[in-house]
């Protein structure tokens, strides 16, 4: 089997395992839902449907030869322990985000999450669309599931002891 190939079928299983394994197991559906509102588990079951879709569709590319042969990359010269230390950074950053979240709630919490994730890839140059991205970014999204999908996020200690 090649790289391709065995990279899709690790696609179509990680999804797989999410859309009909992890989701209904996880995430509650109620017995009743008011309205228009989709139920809690329709995203989740969505990204993992267009995953599994994607996977496939990257089986079929690679078994028809429809994928340029791997280029080699060029790396930063890292050794294993240094990304291995990146790794732990990484994982310690998201494990921060998830005790963030109550105390500053999610929208300040992700924005910390994204600039440290951007800043964890070593882009320093752009300075002006690291700020838009890790402030901008997760405003716009609370916004948009906020309005368009009456979607709500934990505001966290910090907005109660302000009276948000």
């Amino acid at each position: 089997m090649t790289k391709p190939v065995l990279r899709g079928v690790l696609i179509v299983a990680f999804f797989a395992l999410c859309a009909f394994v992890l989701v209904p197991a996880f995430v509650p559906r109620p017995a009743f839902i008011p309205g228009f509102a989709p139920p809690p588990d329709m995203w989740p079951r969505t990204v993992s449907i267009v995953g599994v879709v994607l996977g496939a569709l990257a089986i079929v590319l690679a078994l028809r030869g429809g994928q340029p042969e791997e280029e080699k990359v060029d790396t930063d010269g890292s050794s294993v322990p240094q990304m291995m230390l990146r790794f732990a950074g990484i994982i310690a950053i998201f494990v921060l985000f998830f005790a963030l979240v109550p105390y500053v709630g999610f929208l300040i919490a992700t924005m910390f999450l994204t600039l440290a994730m951007v800043l964890m890839t070593g882009e320093r140059h752009y300075r002006i669309w690291i700020a838009l991205l890790s402030f901008g970014g997760p405003v716009l999204l609370v916004l948009f599931f906020h309005s368009a999908l009456g979607t709500q996020f934990p505001k966290g200690e910090l907005a109660k002891l302000f009276g948000f």
